[in-house]
């Protein structure tokens, strides 16, 4: 894929072009080549994403081989050439860093050869500017005629449908049936078999969210297995439904989670999901964690592959046997997947009938060509997909299926396909944030470089997901934002297999070895072909964990020594099933010198580590720390960073130094308490030269730092993060004002408040009028605060999390809170609440947790006409039944009723 490696490319000189770009000093003699370069290599990433785009056959040309191998050798000589100048490792080079920015000037030798360099670089992409010149003045056919020749990002959910289609009426009924009826006596293993594809997810997923099984099973828990499975993290997965989890429960080894999880299930009445189980192995390792005494009714679902597991893990023979749909059950999933509810002539029927049966009853199958036709409303396209989906069906069911994801695949736009390619960096199976997803994409370079990186990022991955190659796993509360995601096993193997086929990138598994001193260190022989391992084999063959690094291809036009530095090919570092360790981690990171992506949240140190300055091309860097962290003034070296990350296992506060304010690129910074020290360049009324403009989110600033000088340099911020202590003086915070500069923040949309004592504003005006979320935590605040809260204009969600409130009464005395849909209370002392509908006039979604003091949600939120959702998730039972007599009433009022869900009432829990 040609296209990745000049985008790549792109960014990289993008960023040295940048007017506020520290290395300026040693580009100046050099700015006017960089930007000839630039030229080119703009018209050439257009031209060569439309040249993919037409190129529908998967195969990649030689002029796109070219291309490539191009891209990639001029975007590590410019940037290798210009990392040995600022590191000073050339003798003849004179590398100067200052305390802030790199002053360093080249000497006459260096800027001859540098230019050299240049020049030849230049002549090299001369060479495919012009082969791609010829293309397109001769308008060679360079591949077949795509059938879909644009793909515009669906406005409805194909997953939607395909959730609700795919588990067919006949078997869903028999599985209800078997989990809620009969609900005594001996416990039952039910086993859902099918091949990839088939909808065995997708059934277990209907039955396990219906309202009939929220209000038969105390305790709800699931677990992803897959193929790759790794214990701990099966029995953690159990237990974050049956226990309240913190940090410690993760540091556990297996038999105390297994113990931990069978006392949480003891004398409960639950229902265990176990999606994706490959071998009767894992379903030993786990079942003795089940108890069955005083346990009646309890139930656990299998989905599996392989009838032998089915057969060994099931007491009696209730296993359910997922077979391919016939023609009419064909056509209703197709239908509604490529038409949703509109109404379409019988020329479109006729064919698309056709279309459905070659997909031989297979789900999947179906609703990716479905995805495939969903904008496309000329008879002539569907003819053409026609024809083109029998070339790719075949008679074994597994083959097809793999044929049709690679038709799908081969439609995308480049930036798609390369975006859904690193998937295949991830572990199989696993529920990937899709914060982090999106930052590493921005990262990597697949993505424009535009002011709105964050929104591109968000419609690329809404496109996979509307074209039914990305599972969302959980969305935002107000179901608006993707919070994790994941892709289908045969969407991974599809991911892998282009990998290595299209030589886009090297996977390799970076192994951890131990000195005689006891420190951890990676070495270069210890870098090995990535191969899929389980957590198992990874504690046999990597005693000491494992890292995943992404390298650059080897190419024809470097020398062999670049070629077999393993190091300077490395891009990209991620830290996957890493074993708890009292190791220090000292790894050769100067070495890395080229390197994009670094993490290391999965290995604690006890300090910066200082080879990291040396990685000037860094752009993510995500660190856990066990010890205070000392961030050295030589930060700012890291001067492409856009995503710094920093967890801790206990709470302390960082002081940043001024120097923070050089890493202008930063667009997310995130640790869990920090101080952020004034702009260096003075006051605000006397005019800045720095500031972080380009920061999108910042979470958590001690409420000390929010002066007018540090909310201005942060003013385009639209995620916002305060949190307090015990250190923190209340008083002499909220006396100064400083927290009445947040209104100088008119790009913020979420706010966060932890561990802030009575620190919040006085008034409605010191917020920004642009707030749509704010979240509470630990503030303590009066009930009646809240009336000032509810003047917010725009506020849309509101979450009061642990002990955001005190007292045990909440009597809203204005009309406010207009705007506002959703509406969380989570542990806290509420007792009684009286409300009407007029102080929560336009409210969607109410969800309370653990609010184990309150009986009655107001009878009065029956006249709320815009309420659609009330979940309860461990409450007292009157609280249910509160929340049910609303429904009733609603019914009686001719209104839709809300729709009430109810799981592991709270008494239940003693």
């Amino acid at each position: 894929m040609a296209h990745a490696s000049v985008a790549s490319l792109m960014r990289t000189i993008e960023s040295l072009l940048t007017s506020n770009s520290p290395m300026q000093s040693l580009i100046c003699d050099h700015r006017e080549e960089l930007c000839a370069l630039h030229e080119k290599v703009n018209y050439l990433e257009v031209f060569v994403k439309n040249f993919e785009k037409n190129n529908v056959s998967g195969e990649m040309t030689d002029f796109e081989v070219e291309v490539k191998e191009v891209a990639h050798a001029v975007e590590y000589t410019i940037q290798l050439r210009l990392t040995e100048t600022v590191l000073g490792e050339n003798k003849s080079i004179i590398g100067i860093i200052g305390s802030r920015f790199f002053k360093g000037i080249l000497n006459i030798w260096t800027r001859r050869k540098f230019r050299k360099n240049l020049q030849q670089l230049e002549k090299d992409i001369d060479h495919v500017w012009k082969e791609s010149t010829k293309i397109q003045d001769k308008g060679k056919e360079v591949s077949k005629e795509s059938f879909v020749h644009d793909f515009s990002s669906s406005t409805n959910d194909i997953l939607n449908v395909n959730n609700n289609m795919v588990g067919r009426d006949d078997q869903k009924e028999h599985l209800l049936e078997d989990l809620t009826i009969s609900n005594t006596g001996e416990p039952k293993v039910i086993p859902i078999v099918g091949m990839g594809g088939i909808g065995k997810t997708t059934l277990a997923k209907e039955v396990y969210n219906n309202k009939s099984v929220l209000h038969r099973f105390d305790v709800r828990a699931w677990a992803t297995v897959s193929q790759q499975h790794n214990i701990k993290e099966i029995l953690l997965s159990l237990l974050q439904s049956t226990i309240k989890m913190d940090d410690t429960v993760r540091t556990k080894g297996e038999a105390e989670l297994a113990d931990m999880l069978q006392k949480s299930l003891k004398r409960k009445r639950y229902l265990i999901v176990l999606d994706d189980i490959w071998s009767c192995e894992v379903w030993d390792g786990v079942r003795r964690c089940f108890p069955t005494e005083y346990n009646a009714g309890i139930r656990i679902l299998l989905t599996t592959r392989n009838n032998e597991v089915a057969r060994y893990a099931a007491i009696e023979n209730l296993s359910i046997q997922m077979n391919f749909m016939d023609q009419d059950e064909s056509w209703s999933l197709f239908k509604s997947a490529a038409f949703s509810n509109e109404a379409l002539s019988s020329e479109f029927e006729t064919i698309g009938k056709k279309i459905a049966e070659k997909c031989h009853g297979l789900p999947l199958t179906i609703v990716v060509v479905a995805g495939l036709l969903k904008s496309k409303r000329a008879i002539e396209g569907w003819g053409s997909v026609a024809k083109d989906v029998t070339s790719f069906i075949t008679n074994d069911p597994d083959e097809q299926c793999s044929h049709v994801l690679g038709l799908s695949y081969n439609h995308l736009t480049s930036n798609l396909k390369t975006c859904l390619l690193h998937f295949g960096v991830f572990p199989e199976d696993g529920e990937i944030p899709a914060k982090k997803l999106k930052r590493t994409w921005m990262a990597e370079g697949f993505l424009q470089l535009e002011n709105d990186l964050e929104g591109e990022a968000e419609k690329c991955l809404q496109e996979l997901v509307d074209r039914c190659l990305v599972l969302v796993c959980k969305k935002s509360l107000d179901g608006t934002k993707i919070r994790s995601c994941k892709v289908h096993d045969l969407i991974y193997d599809l991911c892998v297999r282009e990998i290595q086929r299209e030589n886009i990138l090297i996977m390799n598994d970076i192994v951890l070895d131990v000195l005689d001193s006891g420190c951890l260190y990676t070495s270069m022989q210890k870098m090995q072909p990535f191969k899929r391992v389980t957590g198992d084999e990874i504690n046999d063959c990597c005693r000491y964990g494992l890292y995943r690094a992404l390298l650059t291809p080897v190419h024809r036009q470097l020398r062999d020594h670049d070629n077999n530095d393993l190091f300077k090919r490395t891009r990209s570092i991620f830290s996957f099933h890493l074993r708890d360790s009292d190791f220090i981690l000292k790894s050769q990171l100067i070495h890395f010198k080229l390197l994009k992506v670094l993490e290391l949240r999965h290995r604690e140190i006890d300090n910066f580590p200082l080879e990291i300055l040396s990685l000037i091309w860094l752009r993510y860097l995500s660190l856990l720390c066990s010890e205070d962290l000392d961030i050295p003034p030589e930060i700012c070296r890291l001067w492409n960073l856009q995503t710094f990350i920093v967890q801790w296992r206990r709470p302390v506060v960082i002081t940043f130094p001024e120097e923070i304010w050089g890493l202008m690129q930063l667009r997310h910074l995130k640790l869990r308490r920090f101080y952020l020290p004034d702009c260096p360049s003075g006051s605000v009324d006397k005019g800045r030269h720095l500031d972080f403009s380009n920061l999108q989110t910042i979470s958590y600033l001690s409420p000390y730092c929010c002066t007018k000088e540090v909310i201005m340099g942060i003013q385009n911020v639209k995620e916002l993060g305060i949190s307090g202590g015990d250190e923190i003086d209340s008083n002499s915070i909220r006396y100064s004002g400083l927290l009445n500069n947040l209104v100088h923040l008119q790009q913020l949309e979420t706010l966060s408040f932890i561990y802030c004592f009575h620190l919040l504003p006085a008034s409605a005006k010191a917020f920004p009028a642009t707030l749509k979320k704010l979240k509470l935590e630990r503030t303590w605040l009066s009930w009646s605060y809240l009336d000032i809260i509810a003047e917010l204009p725009n506020l849309e969600v509101l979450k009061l999390m642990d002990d955001a409130c005190r007292g045990r009464e909440w009597h809203p005395n204005i009309r406010g809170f207009t705007r506002l849909k959703v509406l969380l209370i989570k542990n806290n002392y509420l007792k009684f609440w009286e409300a009407t509908n007029d102080n929560f006039p336009g409210l969607e979604r109410l969800v309370l947790k653990l609010c184990i003091h309150l009986k009655e949600i107001p009878i009065e939120f029956a006249e709320i006409h815009t309420l659609q959702l009330i979940q309860l998730t461990k409450c007292l039972p009157e609280l249910g039944e509160s929340a049910e007599r609303i429904q009733k009433e609603q019914e009686d009022l001719g209104n839709d009723p809300v729709d009430v869900r109810i799981s592991d009432p709270w008494r239940e829990w003693f």
